[in-house]
C-alpha cells in the first residue's frame, strides 16, 4: 500500500472546511475527509516547525532527542518513519520543507526532490543568555500590517516547484513495472506568514465575508506571562494593528489555504491518472497552527488551541468518512503509518521508545483510543523563560511553566480558552492530576539546563562556521541528465522504443503485426 503524505505549514484546524469553517474553500481536503478519518482533536507536540516535525518523524517528544528549537541538529542516529518504512521494503521520498538542521538532510528518505526553504545551520539559535530567549529571525507584525496580494512570492516559487516535482515523480514511478510501494511526503510552506496571496486566490473570497477572531485583543497587562514575553521579544507593539489589518491578514490566509487545497487536488489527480487511487493511502496534516489574531496574538510558539490544534485526515482506499473525537497527536503518525505498511504481513519492532500509538483502528472506523488518554506538547524555544508544557486529557487542558501561573481550561465548556480555572477549589483534583502528568513526563529543571548548554554550544559553533566560511549543509537536489528523456543510440535505446516504454498506459515492446 502506497502512502502519500501531504503536509501544510502553519495551518490550524479551524481554517479547513471539513473542520467546520463555513467561509474557507477547501473542496479537495474536504473530499479526503468525506472518504477518510478526520481527527477532530489533533495536536502538534511542539508549536514550532523543526521540533514538531521531529516528533512526527520519530514518534517522540522533540526534547528527548535534544531538539529544543528551530536551530537544533536532528540526530542522525534517531530512527525515523522513513527508516522503518525502508526496512519494510518501501521507497521513501521527500519533496519540500522538513527543516532538518545539521549535516544529515535525508533522515531516512532515500530521495529528496527539492532543497529546503529554511536554513539548515544553527543561525536561528535562541540565546539563553538573554532574559527572553528568542531566535534572530526578524519576525514581527509586518506580516499583519502588510498583508494583502502579491504577483509572486518566495513561498509561491517554492511550493509550485515542490508540487511539480512530486507530480512528475509519481508519473515516473507509476510507469515502472517493478515499482516498490512508496512513502512520499509532499511538504508545502503555505499558509505560513507573511499573509500574502495572488489576486486569483484573494478573489475567491468577498472581503466582507471574512470572519474576525472569536476572542478579541487582550490588553498586555491581562495576557498570560508567556504571551507577554513573546509580545516583548517580537515587538508586537511596534505596529498599530487595526481591525482592517486583521481582516486582510485572515483574508490572505484563507486564500493561501485554498492555494494549498488546489495543490492537494493536483496530487490526487495524478494518483487517478496513474491508476494508483486504489492502493494509496492519502494523509493530510500540518506541523502547527496559527493564532490568526485570536487574543490579539499571531503565529505560533504557544499552547492555545489555534496554534497547536491541527488537521489530520487519513483516507484509505475505499474508506468511508469517520470523525474521531478522542485527542491524538503527531507522535501517533509514525506508529500509524508503520501499521499501514505492515498490512502485507511483514512486521518490524521499534528500535527506540515510541510515545505515540497507532490510530489505524480508528481510521478503519473501529475502536479508537480512550478519550481520556493524555496528549502532550512542549514549547522550549522563543519566549520561554523556562520550558512550557501542555497536557490534554479528555476535555481538560493544562498549560504549565515553572515561574508562570498555571492555566487550566475546560474545553468542552470553554473552547476559546477564556476562563482560566487554575486554582479554583472545585477543579483542584483535576489540576493536580494533570500537573502530575507533566511532572512524570518531563524534568523541567534538567531540561532547562540542557537547553541552556545546547544554546551556548550552538552559538559558538555557528560563529566559528561563519568566521571560517565552512560549507553549508543545505541540501542540493541531484539529477542525472544522462538518464532523462531520449539518450543513447541503437534500436533498443532509440527514440521510438524509449518513448514507448515511458508511455502510460504502456505500449507493447514490439509493434503488433499488421495485415498487408
Amino acid at each position: 500500500m502506497n502512502v502519500l503524505h501531504i503536509m501544510a505549514d502553519q495551518l490550524n484546524a479551524s481554517a479547513v472546511g471539513a473542520y467546520g469553517n463555513r467561509i474557507v474553500k477547501t473542496p479537495n481536503i474536504d473530499g479526503l475527509a468525506a472518504r477518510g478519518a478526520l481527527f477532530e482533536t489533533f495536536y502538534c507536540n511542539f508549536p514550532l516547525c523543526a521540533p514538531s516535525r521531529t516528533s512526527m518523524l520519530t514518534g517522540r517528544q522533540a526534547s528527548r532527542l535534544g531538539v529544543f528549537d528551530n536551530a537544533c541538529d536532528f540526530p542522525s542516529q534517531a530512527p525515523t518513519l522513513p527508516h522503518y518504512l525502508s526496512a519494510l521494503g518501501y521507497h521513501t521520498v521527500l519533496s519540500g520543507k522538513m527543516h532538518f538542521v545539521g549535516a544529515d538532510q535525508l533522515h531516512g528518505y532515500q530521495e529528496r526532490l527539492t532543497t529546503d526553504i529554511y536554513p539548515s545551520d544553527f543561525g536561528w539559535t535562541p540565546d539563553w543568555r538573554h532574559s527572553i530567549p528568542v531566535a534572530s529571525t526578524g519576525v514581527s507584525l509586518r506580516s499583519v500590517v502588510e498583508a494583502g496580494t502579491c504577483k509572486r512570492s518566495l513561498q509561491l516559487d517554492f511550493d509550485d516547484e515542490v508540487t511539480a516535482k512530486s507530480v512528475q515523480w509519481i508519473y515516473d514511478w507509476g510507469r515502472k513495472a517493478d515499482a516498490k510501494p512508496f512513502f512520499h511526503t509532499v511538504s508545502l510552506t503555505h499558509p505560513h506568514n507573511p499573509y500574502v496571496t495572488t489576486q486569483e486566490y484573494w478573489d475567491r473570497y468577498r472581503h466582507e465575508d471574512i470572519d474576525m477572531p472569536r476572542v478579541g485583543p487582550i490588553p498586555f497587562e491581562k495576557l498570560d506571562a508567556h504571551s507577554q514575553r513573546l509580545w516583548k521579544a517580537y515587538k508586537f507593539g511596534e505596529y498599530t494593528v487595526s481591525a482592517e489589518d486583521v481582516r486582510r491578514s485572515r483574508h490572505a490566509y484563507y486564500g493561501m489555504t485554498s492555494y494549498i487545497d488546489d495543490h492537494v487536488g493536483r496530487l490526487l489527480g495524478v494518483l487517478r491518472d496513474m491508476d494508483l487511487e486504489d492502493n494509496t493511502v492519502v494523509i493530510f496534516t500540518s506541523d502547527h497552527g496559527d493564532m490568526l489574531g485570536e487574543r490579539g496574538l499571531w503565529y505560533k510558539w504557544m499552547h492555545f488551541e489555534p496554534a497547536c490544534r491541527i488537521p489530520m485526515i487519513v483516507a484509505m482506499p475505499g474508506g468511508k468518512g469517520v470523525r474521531v473525537k478522542a485527542p491524538a497527536s503527531l507522535m501517533d503518525f509514525l506508529p500509524t503509518v508503520v501499521e499501514i505498511a505492515s498490512a502485507g504481513g511483514k512486521k518490524i519492532e521499534p528500535v527506540a521508545p515510541l510515545e505515540g500509538m497507532s490510530l489505524l483502528p480508528a481510521v478503519k472506523g473501529g475502536a479508537s483510543q480512550p478519550y481520556d488518554r493524555p496528549v502532550y506538547a512542549e514549547m522550549n524555544a522563543d519566549g520561554t523563560f523556562s520550558p512550557s508544557f501542555m497536557v490534554r486529557r479528555g476535555d481538560w487542558k493544562l498549560i504549565s511553566c515553572e515561574g508562570d501561573p498555571p492555566m487550566l481550561f475546560d474545553l468542552a465548556n470553554d473552547p476559546d480558552e477564556e476562563r482560566n480555572l487554575a486554582g479554583k477549589p472545585d477543579v483542584a483534583t483535576v489540576q493536580a492530576e494533570l500537573q502530575n502528568l507533566v511532572s512524570t513526563n518531563w524534568s523541567p529543571s534538567e531540561l532547562k539546563r540542557e537547553m541552556q548548554e545546547s544554546s551556548r554550544r550552538r552559538l559558538f559553533v555557528q560563529s566559528a562556521r561563519d568566521a571560517s566560511g565552512a560549507p553549508a549543509w543545505d541540501y542540493e537536489p541531484r539529477k542525472d541528465a544522462s538518464k532523462q528523456y531520449v539518450r543513447g543510440g541503437g534500436v533498443s535505446s532509440g527514440a521510438t522504443a524509449t518513448k514507448g516504454r515511458a508511455r502510460y498506459p504502456f505500449v507493447p515492446a514490439k509493434a503488433p503485426d499488421r495485415d498487408s
